[in-house]
Parts: C-alpha cells; sequence; structure tokens
C-alpha cells in the first residue's frame, strides 16, 4: 500500500515531503528542497516494511540526516538498509553512509527498513531533513498503487510472479518482501527416485511448500560423470516445480573439493545451459554453489563474478545465490564474520547470499551474526538441518524453533535439508518411503514432522 504527504516548498529552507506520485515545487529558476517517496510495501501481523527515497531539489549537500516521526509509539525500527539507522522514543533517525554521502541537485538515495508495530501502523507525519522542519497534509489512501499486483491464484508462483532482490528481501512482482520456505532434495545420483510425481504433490499440495531446492552434486559421483544426463534432470524438476506452482532453486553442490574455482569450466557449461533453458521462466532461482570451504571470501566473489555473467547472458531476471565462506556461514565457522563480505560485495545486482545452520551444532553465535548481517546483506537460507553438522544425532528441536522463529522475523528464505528417505536423522521421509507411492504424514520422521508443521503454516503473501 503507499501512502503520500505533499511536499511544500519554504523559501530560503530546505524542505521534506513524503510522496507516492512526484511532486514537484513551485515553478521557479532556483528552486530549493527535496522530495520523499514513503512507501508501506508490505505488512504483516506485528510488522511492516517501508521504502524511503529522498530526491535532491536544490543545491548539492554532502552529509545528511533525515528524521521523521512516528505516529503510533508502538512503531519501532528494526532493521534498515543504505543509511544508519537509529530510533529515539517515537522519532527515527537516517544518517547517509559513506557512498551516499553526497547528493547532487536531482540526485536520490533510496533507504528502506523492516519495522515492528503493536497496532496501527499510520504513516509519518513529520519529516526533517538536516534540522530543517518540513511541513504537510497527509492525502486520503489511494485505492490503487503505482504497481502491478500478480494474480492471487492458489500457489506461491501464481501469487508472487518475478522475484528480485530489494534492499535486503527477497520481493515479489509487486514490491513486496516474502519469505520463501521449503525443502532441499539431496543428491540427485543417490535419490533420484524420490523425486516423482506423488511426492511433488505431496510436497506442494501437503505440505505448503514454496520452494524445491534441486541439488545437484558436481562431484561424488554427481554432474561431472554424466553432465548430460544430470542437466536434463535438473530442466526436468524446474519444470515439475513450475507446474505445482513452486519456485526452484537450481543449487550447483559442491563440497569436495572446497574451492568453486576448481569446477569453473563446468559451472560455466551448466548454467549457460540451464539459464538458456528456463530463462522465459518465472521460478527459477541460481545457487552458483552450495558450500565454500577451504578458500578464501576473494578467491569465492572471483568465481561469483565470472559465472554469474553466464547467467545474465541468457537470464538477466533471475535471482542468483552466493555461498559464503566456512561452508556458506558467512565464514563464521572459519572464525570470520561478514564483514568481509560488507567490505568486499560481489560486483553484480539482484544477487543473495547463502548461509547453512544445523541447529544442534550451530547456536548463539551464529544466529548473532545472521541477526548483524541481515541489516546489511540480503540473505537466503538455502539449506539447513534440525540436527547435527554431519546429517545425523538426535534432532533439536528448541535450537530448530529458535532458528526459524529467527528467520521468520527476519523474513528470510528456507530449505530444509533433506526431502528424501536417507537412512539418517535430518531426512524428513522414513527409509523406504521412496520405494512405495505413499508420502503422507505417516511416512515423516521426527524432524520432516517439525519442518513440515513450520512450512505448512500460512505464508505472509
Amino acid at each position: 500500500m503507499k501512502r503520500s504527504i505533499a511536499a511544500l516548498a519554504l523559501a530560503g529552507a530546505t524542505v521534506l515531503g513524503c510522496t507516492a506520485v512526484l511532486a514537484m515545487p513551485q515553478a521557479s529558476a532556483a528552486a530549493q528542497g527535496c522530495r520523499v517517496d514513503y512507501t508501506v510495501a508490505s505488512q504483516w501481523q506485528g510488522g511492516f516494511q517501508a521504502g524511503v527515497k529522498v530526491t535532491n531539489l536544490g543545491d548539492p549537500v554532502s552529509g545528511w540526516s533525515l528524521r521523521f516521526t512516528f505516529p503510533d509509539a508502538g512503531q519501532k525500527v528494526a532493521q534498515g538498509w543504505n543509511a544508519t539507522w537509529s530510533q529515539s522514543g517515537t522519532t527515527a533517525t537516517a544518517a547517509n553512509v559513506d557512498w551516499n554521502r553526497t547528493l547532487g541537485t536531482g540526485a536520490a538515495a533510496d533507504l528502506g527498513f523492516t519495522g515492528t508495530t503493536t497496532g496501527a501502523n499510520p504513516v509519518p507525519t513529520s519529516f526533517s531533513l538536516n534540522g530543517v522542519a518540513c511541513t504537510g497534509s497527509t492525502e486520503p489512501t489511494p485505492t490503487t498503487t503505482t504497481t502491478t499486483t500478480p494474480s492471487p491464484g492458489g500457489t506461491p508462483l501464481a501469487a508472487n510472479g518475478q522475484l528480485h532482490v530489494c534492499g535486503v528481501h527477497l520481493c515479489n512482482e509487486a514490491n513486496r518482501a516474502i519469505q520463501l520456505r521449503g525443502m532441499s532434495t539431496h543428491g540427485l545420483q543417490w535419490f533420484n527416485s524420490c523425486y516423482n510425481d506423488a511426492s511433488l504433490d505431496a510436497l506442494a499440495r501437503d505440505w505448503r511448500a514454496d520452494l524445491l531446492r534441486i541439488s545437484m552434486y558436481v562431484q561424488e559421483k554427481g554432474y561431472e560423470t554424466n553432465p548430460a544426463w544430470f542437466t536434463d534432470r535438473v530442466n526436468t524438476l524446474v519444470g515439475e516445480a513450475e507446474e505445482r506452482g513452486m519456485y526452484a532453486i537450481i543449487d550447483f553442490h559442491t563440497l569436495t573439493p572446497g574451492d568453486p574455482n576448481y569446477n569453473l569450466d563446468r559451472a560455466k557449461t551448466f548454467f549457460a545451459a540451464v539459464a538458456a533453458r528456463n530463462a522465459a521462466k518465472k521460478n527459477v532461482i541460481y545457487e552458483i554453489t552450495n558450500e565454500p570451504n577451504g578458500v578464501s571470501w576473494g578467491g569465492i566473489k572471483s568465481y561469483a563474478e565470472q559465472v554469474i555473467p553466464v547467467i545474465r547472458a541468457a537470464d538477466p531476471d533471475a535471482v542468483v545465490i552466493v555461498g559464503t565462506r566456512g561452508w556458506s556461514s558467512l565464514g563464521v565457522s572459519d572464525g570470520s564474520n561478514e564483514t568481509e563480505i560488507v567490505n568486499n560485495p560481489v560486483n553484480a545486482t539482484n544477487i543473495m547470499y547463502a548461509f547453512h545452520f544445523y541447529a544442534a551444532s550451530h547456536k548463539d553465535n551464529y544466529r548473532a551474526t545472521v541477526s548483524r548481517a541481515a541489516a546489511t546483506l540480503p540473505l537466503f537460507v538455502t539449506e539447513f538441518g534440525t540436527v547435527t553438522a554431519t546429517g545425523g544425532g538426535t534432532l533439536d528441536q528448541a535450537g530448530t524453533a529458535a532458528w526459524l522463529d529467527l528467520l521468520d522475523q527476519l523474513r528470510i528464505g528456507y530449505a530444509n535439508w533433506t526431502y528424501s528417505d536417507a537412512d539418517e536423522s535430518s531426512a524428513a521421509l522414513t527409509p523406504g518411503t521412496c520405494a512405495g507411492s505413499d508420502y503422507g504424514s505417516g511416512r515423516l520422521t521426527a524432524s520432516g514432522a517439525l519442518v513440515k508443521s513450520r512450512i505448512s503454516t500460512a505464508d505472509s503473501f
């Protein structure tokens, strides 16, 4: 929903207003002021996301601070991007960061934040830029918006259409932040029989999953042994997910060796093929390396900046997910953290960064890193387990709940490892399930039952 406050030009002062449609100052030779477009992009129970676009209509400025007041005391800034955000009482402040410190005449800075609310969510009515107050009146909320809302349909794909990255979130065609929740396959070379009409129907209709992560191992009897078969199988599963209204993550599952550059040529060949085949589809997300390990962030970044252009040449609009150091732990498992990515991001747009966790192994320090990183980096948990990092051990129900509660709060999408009948406690299906046609609740492991209970709850979209 969009709401607006008219911008007024005040003689001799910098003026800030809030509009959903362009607001022009009085025509004059030396118009002074600025314009702010404040957009409520999405709302959900207890929270909302807002976009704030600041356009400088006056002389160039170097260093700026935007302040506004929430009308409701229950409204709080939770996380923001493209500015340094803070809040005191009902007053929120967004100060420039280094790279957008200077705003020339006509230049704009796009900011945004997610917030929490205990009740109503009225639009701010008091703004100031660099301490100069502006006035305005709230216009009636429009009955239509300038964005196109996809048909709600009955599936995640029908409701959301082509996805893209906006700020630190994954957003749909209507520019609303969404959270995708689903399952990852196991290696196709071992558990191909688990992915048939009956199992995929159960995932889409009974689990009400939003996505299927297609895990294609490169080594370990995977892609390198038969590129044509594995490429064709991945493309088939993308189509099967599309038919059921689910998104598909194409996972180039590198694990051993851990340096993705070992498979650089294979990756270029594979992604050129699948991107060309699926370019017209709206349900495809590309995960270009699974769990880099024993390699620096610089090495991963170099790999990404060579593979992403191959995808973009055929499919310029799709979201790409880049694995991170230390088995996609944002570097934590290697004694590092997200700052190496923040300070040296991949030179590409419409990308996200992968994070993986296993609830019984990865605890508070990992959650703290995700909480901190999510304010700056677009994250997607492309793989997580309810047990230990080995894929075995006892189900950690409390740890899993703590993780999924955090991801729900931050609106970070996730895929569980694994939708298979592997003889390990991380598997969602009991051993022998894939030899039959029954994928109902009676065939779920303790892990499968727990994850299904979270995935099958209603989506915010």
